[in-house]
C-alpha cells in the first residue's frame, strides 16, 4: 500500500509557503522555503495520522490530489497504518489476527498504535499472518 500523501504548496504574499493535504483537512503547515515546507509537511502528516490511529478514526488511502512532491510519514506511523489497512482490507478483526498469531488482543492492538515499541519481528509475523511480506525501504 502506498503511504505517500500528496500536498499542495501555495506561495504566501508575506513570504513562505502554505502546505495543505486534501486527504486530511486538519493537516496544514507552512515553511519559509520549499524545503522547509516539505520537511514540515512530513511532520504534520505523521502527527495527524498518528492522532487518527490513536482515536480510532479512519485514515483514508492517499488520493492523487496534490501538485507537489509527497511527504512520507514516520516509519512507526507507516507500520501502524499499513497493519490497520492490511487487516481491514481482509475484513479481519483484531481478535482474528490475535488468534492467528497466538497472542492477546492487546498485543495485536499495539501493532496498530504508532507509539508502541513494535519490533520488526512482530511486524514480520503479523504481515505473514495477513499473507503479506514485510519489506523495508530507505529513501
Amino acid at each position: 500500500m502506498n503511504t505517500a500523501y500528496p500536498y499542495t504548496l501555495e506561495p504566501q504574499n508575506s513570504g513562505g509557503y502554505l502546505v495543505q493535504f486534501s486527504d486530511f483537512p486538519e493537516a496544514f503547515t507552512e515553511g519559509q522555503t520549499m524545503e522547509e515546507a516539505a520537511f514540515n509537511a512530513a511532520e504534520v502528516l505523521s502527527l495527524v495520522i498518528e492522532q487518527r490511529l490513536a482515536d480510532g478514526q479512519p485514515v483514508p488511502p492517499p488520493s492523487s490530489q496534490g501538485t507537489h512532491p509527497v511527504a512520507y510519514p514516520q516509519a512507526t506511523v507507516q507500520a501502524a497504518l499499513l497493519m490497520r489497512h492490511a487487516r481491514e482490507d481482509q475484513g479481519r478483526t483484531i481478535a482474528d489476527l490475535a488468534r492467528a498469531l497466538h497472542t492477546s488482543w492487546p498485543s495485536v492492538q499495539r501493532l496498530e498504535h504508532p507509539r508502541s515499541n513494535t519490533t520488526l519481528k512482530q511486524l514480520e509475523r503479523a504481515a505473514a499472518a495477513l499473507g503479506k511480506q514485510l519489506t523495508i525501504t530507505m529513501m
